[in-house]
């Protein structure tokens, strides 16, 4: 493998999520390939140390020592799946080892015992054990020995590669979970067989052959007895095993340097935003925090799914009055909130509608923010009238009127999916307090709650249940109180005065008494328009990360794809 290679490219493919993970597998990989040491041609080749091995078995058989093996199968060429280089030779675990070997011990000797959370699944990684003694644990549970190999053979361990050589045994052997296959290697090293157990190939080849029930599927002691193994010469087996230490210790110090980097970032991103967050900073320490996060919103925002907090900073500043500055030559709030109240009335006068309370119903002492110059507060009761059919749903059709749930009213925009219809005669019926407008606010009052929209609908539909058509009574930036109900703020206030656990809810008698700020009409505009800009940025952002990461996926599909053709000049075909 060419580690240079990889160091070259590896700043700009690091910082993906899986990248070390990745280039962890691909090293084993390559290393039960042949393809990360060279050979050397003056080695004994694998097929006198199966020879070999063969005599030792056929010993320990003889010394009584061990019972005489099952016969191992053929393997056949089309069962081989990859060439090996031309030393090496296809052998079997059952071939190289001892399987499901007993230990033989004074019950009172101090041994291990390995349960299977002690077991490691990262390659390198030591696995524990607990001290016991030997007539506890002798019994019901799986034996081995120092030097002996185990594999965790149940969903999921098998899939996280938990696998593992036993060392440093209490006594020099112990026993364990009954979820294990053990082999004791004869002339191999124990590493390389670790190795080959943790490696993609094994493990992803062996997930298909899995047996048994759902969360309880086992690895057949024939795939780990019988699959092809790739035997290397002995002295390739050492060399491989201390270039693939060598190499994961540079991924330990990659992966290092990476959390490092994304720690270092994380902190600044979040201090910033906890900064821009704070309920009420100085305004000179405000007005530097903002300023230095929003022009340096891409350095701050370094993965895609940090996006979605800064949007809704960008939501709580824009309530808050913190995005733009205020002008003191706009007509304050209070003035539109007048013209606000005397379109109420005329509404009431015009049409008697039992809905339209006059009396004002807004309640100041909980709002939980000091308002800036020439904003003012009012009450959702007085701000709009709401148009709601909440009790129930209309009998739906397979075509016919669009029918708005709960489920199209999402946080910011209207989904047209699913779509839902009713027929003609129902719209009749049904849409009789009150026909939505383009630019009314549309909000959920249950599963979801407090989503809300505008309204972009410019053809007749119908509202469902759980839904809020609310109506401004007077002029009014509809699109600046959506981004304020989607604020952390407003979102707060509102769930405070929900009901339920599992799915909250909000009554309208709740909800229509409840404050919302209000900026001058001419801030609203700027507000608006502000929060446009900077949304869009956001998408922009997020974006240009997901494109990052993904080319970053690529390049390192490409060095790892090279690395591997750099590696293979030296292999000969099938040993």
């Amino acid at each position: 493998m060419n580690a240079n290679l990889l160091l070259a490219h590896f700043d700009g493919i690091a910082d993906g999520p899986d990248a070390v993970p990745r280039l962890r597998r691909f090293i084993l990989d390559l290393a039960v390939r042949g393809k990360l040491v060279p050979q050397d041609s003056g080695e004994e080749p694998a097929s006198e140390l199966l020879k070999r091995i063969a005599v030792e078995k056929a010993r320990l058989v003889k010394a009584g020592e061990i019972r005489k093996p099952k016969a191992i199968p053929v393997l056949a060429e089309a069962e081989l799946p990859f060439a090996l280089p031309e030393k090496w030779i296809w052998s079997q675990v059952a071939e190289i080892g001892v399987l499901t070997p007993r230990n033989e011990a004074a019950n009172d000797l101090q041994a291990s015992f390995v349960p299977m959370p002690m077991i490691a699944a990262d390659y390198g990684a030591a696995s524990g054990h607990e001290v016991r003694r030997w007539k506890e644990i002798k019994k019901g549970y799986t034996h081995f020995a120092e030097g002996d190999v185990g594999l965790a053979k149940i969903t999921p361990c098998f899939q996280n590669g938990k696998s593992t050589v036993f060392r440093n045994l209490t006594g020099g052997l112990g026993s364990g979970t009954t979820e294990l296959h053990i082999v004791r290697p004869l002339l191999v090293n124990p590493d390389y067989i670790l190795l080959f157990l943790k490696c993609p190939y094994f493990i992803e080849a062996g997930i298909p052959k899995m047996t048994g029930t759902a969360g309880q599927k086992r690895v057949p002691t024939e795939y780990f007895a019988n699959s092809p193994f790739p035997l290397p010469p002995l002295a390739e087996q050492h060399r491989i095993i201390a270039k693939v230490d060598e190499l994961m210790a540079l991924c330990d110090r990659l992966e290092t340097a990476r959390t490092e980097r994304e720690t270092s970032r994380n902190r600044l991103a979040a201090a910033s935003l906890v900064h821009l967050n704070a309920p009420d900073p100085d305004p000179a320490v405000f007005r530097k925090d903002a300023a230095f996060a929003l022009d340096n919103i891409t350095p701050l925002t370094p993965r895609p799914d940090q996006v979605k907090a800064l949007r809704q900073t960008i939501l709580n500043l824009a309530v808050r009055g913190k995005l733009v500055p205020q002008d003191p030559n706009d007509e304050p709030a209070s003035e539109l909130l007048k013209k606000t109240a005397a379109s109420k009335s005329e509404r009431k006068r015009k049409t008697n509608d039992p809905r339209i309370k006059l009396k004002p119903t807004s309640r100041h002492d909980e709002f939980p923010m000091l308002l800036p110059d020439g904003w003012a507060i009012q009450s959702f009761d007085d701000l709009f009238l709401f148009i709601d059919y909440r009790g129930k749903t209309p009998p739906k059709t397979e075509d016919g009127v669009p029918l708005i749930t709960a489920k199209n009213i999402r946080k910011g925009y209207l989904n047209r999916e699913p779509r839902e219809y009713i027929s003609e005669e129902t719209f009749r019926t049904w849409m009789t307090r009150g026909i939505p407008e383009l630019g009314d606010l549309f909000f959920t009052t249950e599963a979801p709650l407090a989503n809300v929209c505008l309204n972009d609908i410019d053809e007749p539909f119908a509202l469902a249940q759980r839904t809020v058509c609310l109506q401004p009574y007077g002029e009014v930036s509809t699109k600046f109180l959506m981004f304020a109900l989607m604020s952390d703020l407003m979102q707060t206030l509102i769930d405070e005065n929900a009901t339920g656990t599992t799915a909250r809810g909000i009554k309208a008698a709740k909800l229509k008494p409840l404050p919302i700020p209000v900026p001058p009409l001419a801030e609203q505009h700027h507000i608006v328009a502000k929060v446009d800009e900077l949304l869009a940025l956001c998408d922009r952002l997020e974006a240009s990360l997901t494109t990052r990461d993904e080319t970053r996926g690529r390049l390192l599909e490409s060095v790892l794809h090279e690395a591997l053709d750099i590696a293979a000049d030296g292999e000969h075909g099938h040993g």
